[in-house]
């Protein structure tokens, strides 16, 4: 099969479409002919070397893909021959074949192209993740979402608006916040004008938020611990900003209650990721498929414009999901 291969670790020029063995499904797993895939901050860091595949998955750059059944390994009777999927990889999927197993196929709503499925599976399984399994969200409740535009951003604002809760968000121009807002976001923040303290605290009658996700890190650790409210929930789920904090008052640990929560899914163990894409379903199957809340994307690209799509995800411009349509 054809894939996209890395010459060596670097920039977007070191990829390139070349030849990989096709893989074959072992008991258990399904073979998926990709339709589509889609980009991931993971995809950048991998490409430069700086997040290897985990052991075991393909060293294939892709996180996730929407396809077509193909192939049925021993024991597979969830599904057949022609079924349209999308589904959460561990690696591959920037490539014209992927093996999955079978439990993490999600049947892609015949409303849906295989674009708009590729840009779903990992944003907003990582949404529902952080909002649902580690933050707890109660429909009552404040998020404070950072790069709100983004393809979790933007996956989250629809979770917390389908859960009935309220969304603030900070992103970088007044586009983005206005699509934003658009998505559900009640009020938003332009991290360029500052601090964003002040603005949650305005938001919230001066509570805080219940729950922060956090992509940024280091840089924004300060002012999330002031944002949060008693029993906040800090999800730091990237370092864009940076990974070393100087300084942490422990005494507002303390009084508060507040939980800070370090989370990744792409290292989690198949079952979970297997027992997260059935709950997942069983919350947002029905809206997706009705088109209540839908997959936010910003571009598609052939995927021999590998090159490009990285460098525009690199400039971070991007409202939504940057795809990948996989020649065949």
């Amino acid at each position: 099969m054809e894939a996209v291969l890395l010459r060596a670790h670097g920039g977007p020029e070191m990829l390139y479409i070349g030849e990989a063995e096709t893989p074959k499904p072992q008991a258990g797993e399904v073979l998926v002919r990709v339709r589509a895939t889609a980009l991931n901050r993971a995809d950048l860091l991998q490409r430069r070397g700086q997040y290897p595949a985990p052991k075991g998955a393909s060293e294939i750059l892709g996180l996730e893909m929407a396809g077509d059944v193909i192939a049925l390994g021993d024991g597979v009777s969830s599904w057949a021959v022609g079924d349209r999927v999308y589904a959460l990889l561990p690696g591959g999927g920037y490539a014209q074949y992927v093996t999955v197993p079978a439990g993490m196929l999600m049947p892609l709503p015949s409303e849906m192209t295989y674009a708009e499925g590729a840009a779903v599976p990992e944003v907003f399984l990582t949404a529902y993740l952080n909002l649902f399994v580690l933050g707890q969200l109660a429909p009552d409740e404040t998020v404070l979402v950072h790069a709100g535009a983004s393809g979790v951003g933007t996956a989250a604002l629809q979770l917390i608006r389908l859960a009935g809760a309220k969304a603030l968000v900070t992103a970088g121009s007044e586009l983005k916040l206005e699509r934003c807002r658009s998505l559900g976001a009640q009020a938003g923040w332009n991290y360029h004008d500052g601090s964003f303290v002040e603005f949650v605290k305005e938001q919230t009658n001066h509570q805080g938020a219940d729950i922060i996700m956090d992509f940024i890190g280091a840089s924004y650790f300060a002012d999330n611990l002031a944002s949060l409210g008693v029993d906040g929930r800090l999800l730091l789920i990237g370092t864009m900003g940076g990974t070393k904090v100087e300084e942490v008052n422990l005494g507002m640990l303390l009084a508060r209650r507040i939980h800070i929560i370090g989370t990744a899914l792409r290292s989690r163990s198949l079952a979970t990721k297997i027992e997260l894409t059935a709950a997942f379903q069983a919350f947002a199957g029905a809206a997706l498929a009705t088109g209540e809340i839908e997959p936010v994307i910003d571009s598609v690209f052939d995927w021999t414009k590998v090159a490009d799509a990285h460098r525009h995800m690199e400039s971070n411009q991007n409202i939504g999901k940057i795809v990948l349509n996989i020649g065949h």
